[in-house]
């Protein structure tokens, strides 16, 4: 991948940002001159106004060169601008090689060990999504935590060749373009084709990582289809032949007539749906079809037409391939049957009556017509029996010759005729409504049918043994735990493994067929052709010119170089420096929705290939839904791009990438009414940082993620929150501050630095212990709350008035610089921005916060005492903000504290006043007035606030008398609603715990507005 700009693009790219920037500041240079000729001109309010009424700072522009350090002498900006804080750090960072694991010395020789994420490695015809965004958040995090905490930490960068979705678009490209198929064009073309598109678009999802701020390695990237990947697929492949664990057979499979290959049973989806449902279908004349019917029909007993055997099938057109009916042994009404043929509808064949177990007799008419060809039941009874397997259909699902008169006709259009055929003659009996259940390809949406095809299979049984035990005996641990039971689900029921698919774009299968008129028919598995020449010339003992060796048309699944991911991205199979380095990897960080697909196999294989674990640990995380915890789909409208939250988008322009999408009419309507609801006024730009963040809030072990994007939107404002607080800081620094090497403890601290180092230790303490368990809405939450409660709400405002202390200075700027770093994994841009405008620390080293080291817990910063004095304090002004909040006296509130802590509040009074805006004084003693409203503290400390003769307590409690009527109200109606007869029966369980909330809020606001009324009346009798 390349990303470097050629010296000319560099040159008038430069050039053209340096015209834009000329522009703007001619127009600030005019707006400023007419502001102050106004100011001139204009009455001396008018002149006030234009003081007020600054002149917009002009748009940022990046004259950054890529790769290099962004400029850190411009002026700070306003306020918080994520556009801007972004630009330029990701190149630079690159460039200073920051993001490899060599940053810190040779890997190996790291004291603190390595630290390897492999990412999950996205399809090459993808596009970025919030599945996406959030394990970028997530590996991400992890990774640049462990590189600050000193670890050689390599995030692997990679993507996938994503066999049938990447064919499946260069197809639809070929066929719109230039109307022609890739048979057609025929394989090395179309191959041509695929590696044309890959080369032009494939970039895009690694560019998409970039705009998140991951921090790969890119010398280190990978694509499954590389060469030295590719060698390694084959080589797992031949090792697995030769062990037995591959072989080569006729098996009933999932057959996607749309994509015509075949799939594994996980990439295939239920679908249920009620009796009498239509569906479209791929391929057919007609726009729907009508499914869930349940067709009863008879069979003629041959030699007795009077006598018949009445079946039932939801798919009336696998009659064709009948080759049998079953009924249970021990059913009394069918003995006399036993040993009989029934005469088949469509053809000349007789069929046998079977005797099996699996024909339940209390089950519709209790016999079974067996289709042994079309499926599994039928083709485990079929195998029992000896039955005819019949196919009755090409690959195009139209109906072959084993369906005589049907012939070339499509599966569900035959349906209809096999129908009107039976009525005809005489067998219809009856048709019923039937819910059940359809089987639909995952990435076609087309209905599969089950099909007997040759194919390459793996048995996995002993590996998924394998695994199991390296869960139970703690070689391998899964977070969180309870996905472990789903993991010994999977295993536990592990089937066969259909490893081929007739597709182009993959690995191709490494066997060849022997083609000669002296030696047997058969396949030979090889690392390529030369070795198989020389297998079978050695078996056979024969010359080359007598045979000839073609290689199956077959790929593999894409799950199986995946499922090498972990091993061949580091070398495997050879024995590199960095497989010995970084093998086994530390984490693998994915979905709960891909647990079987692609991390058991992964642990499968690392286990048989290395004889270790291919990761120390999973972590799953749950899927991305939205607010209203509805799967995101297109079609409803409720998919949110990730580039829309970082960038913002209008309403107007989210609708229209609707309309220009391929949804129907009626989706496209029904998902504009959503994206009306849910984004009125659009999605706001929040950059990346408030992105992440937002993400990463969500996730705790187990949870599941409904996604409110006016949460990522409040991040935003949070980042705009440490923007304002260091941009005061730095000024009250001044310009001569240089902080200690190393911040120590002098005895000059005062009793809030004091608080604010020992909220910090715990902090750290507690962040770390909260990454180390992947609970990362807790790590997010006592960052955010460090930041915005203690530092900047009471920190910052109890030291802004006496920063003259040299020391509280450097306290600020030491949980300044801790607080940044705390928050570095999370918001890698804004967090670079403003430790870059820090002063530097003497004889200061650190060129990044990249590489700075993450704040840990020391002891001596430890003040338990202090912190609970402080804390105290606290609970004073808040309880003073309290009255005067709930009373309304803004205008000089009479406060009296009556205490035992008057010493600690006398030396603090100070403080109080300054964080509680409204006092101008506070009075600390035991003779409180009468006439005054009381917070209690504890048993030994209140607070009164005088309000008689202020407050109208009369009004007041007629205004909470109100109130509480126009609760009572709502409260009768929604206890009307809920002792209805059919509540119970008709009320959704979300409904019920909604309305059990309404409730209790509105009995806990009646109790608030009585117990007022009852302090109102307290006080106007004294």
């Amino acid at each position: 991948m390349s990303e470097e700009l050629s010296a000319k693009q560099l040159e008038k790219k430069l050039k053209k940002e340096a015209e834009k920037k000329a522009k703007l500041e001619k127009l600030k240079a005019k707006q400023e001159k007419q502001a102050l000729m106004q100011g001139q001109q204009g009455s001396k309010k008018k002149k006030e106004k234009d003081v007020k009424e600054r002149v917009a700072e002009p748009e940022f522009v990046d004259t950054t060169v890529p790769g290099e350090k962004k400029d850190m002498s411009q002026p700070m900006l306003s306020t918080y601008k994520p556009m801007a804080v972004e630009a330029g750090w990701y190149a630079w960072w690159k460039k200073q090689g920051y993001f490899k694991p060599e940053v810190y010395g040779d890997p190996a020789e790291n004291k603190k060990g390595a630290y390897v994420i492999p990412i999950p490695p996205p399809n090459v015809t993808g596009s970025l999504h919030l599945g996406h965004a959030l394990t970028v958040a997530v590996q991400d995090a992890l990774t640049r935590w462990k590189r600050m905490h000193g670890y050689a930490a390599l995030y692997v960068p990679g993507c996938d060749h994503a066999g049938i979705s990447t064919q499946a678009v260069v197809e639809k490209r070929l066929m719109k373009e230039r109307k022609v198929t890739r048979h057609e064009l025929g394989r090395e073309k179309f191959l041509d084709e695929v590696w044309k598109w890959k080369e032009q678009y494939g970039n895009r999802i690694y560019e998409q990582f970039m705009r998140l701020g991951a921090s790969n390695d890119w010398d280190r990237v990978k694509f499954t289809l590389d060469q030295d990947l590719s060698e390694a697929v084959t080589e797992a492949f031949v090792r697995l032949y030769e062990d037995g664990r591959i072989s080569r057979g006729s098996r009933l499979v999932n057959f996607c007539g749309k994509l015509n290959t075949v799939l594994s049973n996980e990439e295939v989806d239920n679908k249920e749906i009620e009796g009498g449902t239509y569906l479209s279908v791929h391929g057919h004349p007609k726009s729907e079809y009508k499914f869930g019917m349940f067709l009863h029909f008879a069979y003629k007993v041959v030699g007795n037409e009077d006598e018949e055997i009445v079946v039932a099938t939801t798919r009336p057109e696998t009659i064709l391939g009948d080759s049998g009916v079953a009924i249970n042994p021990l059913d009394e009404r069918y003995k006399k049957f036993h040993g009989k043929k029934l005469k088949h509808p469509f053809s000349e064949r007789e069929i046998p009556i079977v005797l099996d177990e699996k024909a339940e007799m209390d089950k519709g008419t209790g016999a079974v017509k067996v289709t042994p060809a079309h499926d599994p039941t039928d083709f485990e009874i079929g195998k029992r029996h000896g039955l005819e397997f019949i196919n009755i259909l090409n690959d195009d699902n139209t109906i072959n010759e084993n369906g005589g008169e049907f012939e070339g006709v499509p599966r569900f259009e035959a349906r209809e005729r096999v129908i009107e055929a039976l009525k005809s003659k005489g067998l219809y009996r009856k048709e019923e409504k039937h819910a059940m259940t359809i089987p639909i390809c995952s990435r076609s949406g087309d209905i599969i049918e089950p099909r007997i095809k040759m194919q390459w299979f793996m048995d996995c049984s002993e590996l998924a043994e394998r695994a199991i035990k390296a869960v139970k005996d703690g070689d391998l641990k899964i977070f969180p735990k309870e996905q472990e039971k789903n993991y010994f689900h999977w295993l536990e029921n592990i089937r066969e493994w259909c490893l081929s698919r007739q597709l182009w774009w993959g690995h191709r299968i490494p066997a060849y067929l022997i083609k000669s008129k002296v030696i047997p028919e058969e396949w030979v598995v090889g690392r390529n052709e030369e070795e198989c020449v020389l297998k079978v010339m050695k078996k056979y003992n024969v010359v080359r010119d007598e045979f000839e060796l073609k290689q199956d048309e077959d790929v593999l699944d894409t799950w199986f170089s995946s499922g090498l991911w972990p091993m061949s991205i580091m070398g495997w199979p050879k024995k590199t420096k960095d497989f010995e380095t970084f093998y086994p990897n530390s984490l693998l960080e994915t979905g709960q929705d891909i647990l079987f697909f692609w991390v058991i196999r992964m642990i499968m294989f690392g286990l048989y290939f290395t004889d270790q674990v291919p990761f120390k640990q999973v972590f799953l995380h749950p899927m991305v839904r939205d607010a209203h915890g509805e799967k995101m789909s297109k079609s409803k409208g409720n998919v949110v791009d990730p580039l829309d939250v970082i960038e913002g988008i209008t309403l107007q322009e989210m609708q229209k990438r609707i309309e220009m999408g391929n949804l129907a009419e009626k989706e496209v309507e029904r998902a504009k009414k959503v994206q009306e609801i849910d984004f009125p006024n659009g999605i706001s730009c929040c950059g990346t940082d408030a992105l992440r963040f937002g993400l990463c809030s969500y996730i705790t072990p187990g949870g599941t993620i409904n996604l409110d994007v006016l949460r990522i939107e409040g991040y935003k404002k949070f980042c705009n929150k440490i923007w304002n607080a260091v941009k005061f800081s730095l000024n009250k620094f001044g310009d001569d501050f240089v902080p200690e090497e190393e911040f120590k403890i002098t005895g000059n601290e005062s009793l809030v630095d004091k608080w604010i180092l020992s909220r910090l230790n715990k902090t750290c303490l507690e962040v770390d212990k909260n990454f180390n368990e992947y609970n990362f809405m807790n790590v997010t939450s006592l960052i955010h709350s460090f930041w915005l409660y203690s530092l900047c709400d009471i920190y910052i405002e109890s030291v802004k008035f006496n920063l003259e202390n040299s020391q509280s200075k450097n306290v600020l700027f030491f949980c300044i610089e801790k607080g940044l770093q705390l928050l570095h994994p999370f918001m890698p841009f804004v967090t670079e921005e403003l430790f870059q405008r820090l002063p530097k620390r003497k004889n200061n080293k650190i060129e990044s916060i990249c590489i700075s080291s993450f704040p840990t817990h020391k002891s001596e910063f430890d003040f338990k005492i202090e912190e609970e004095e402080f804390d105290f304090i606290l609970s004073i002004i808040k309880g003073c903000r309290s009255l005067i909040s709930d009373y309304k006296i803004t205008s000089n509130p009479k406060i009296f504290i009556k205490s035992n802590q008057n010493q600690i509040l006398s030396k603090n009074k100070s403080l109080i006043i300054n964080l509680v805006k409204e006092l101008a004084d506070i009075s600390f003693t035991d003779e409180i007035p009468s006439g005054c409203a009381v917070f209690n503290i504890n048993a030994n400390s209140s607070i009164f606030l005088l309000i008689k003769g202020v407050v109208d307590i009369k009004s007041e409690i007629e205004k909470a008398n109100e109130k509480i009527s126009s609760i009572q109200i709502q409260l009768n109606k929604l206890n009307e609603i809920i002792n209805h007869s059919s509540y119970d029966t008709k009320a959704s369980q979300e409904t019920k715990s909604a309305n059990q909330k309404k409730i209790q809020d509105f009995n806990s606001e009646i109790s608030i507005l009585e117990e007022s009324i009852k302090n109102y009346l307290n006080i106007d009798s004294k």
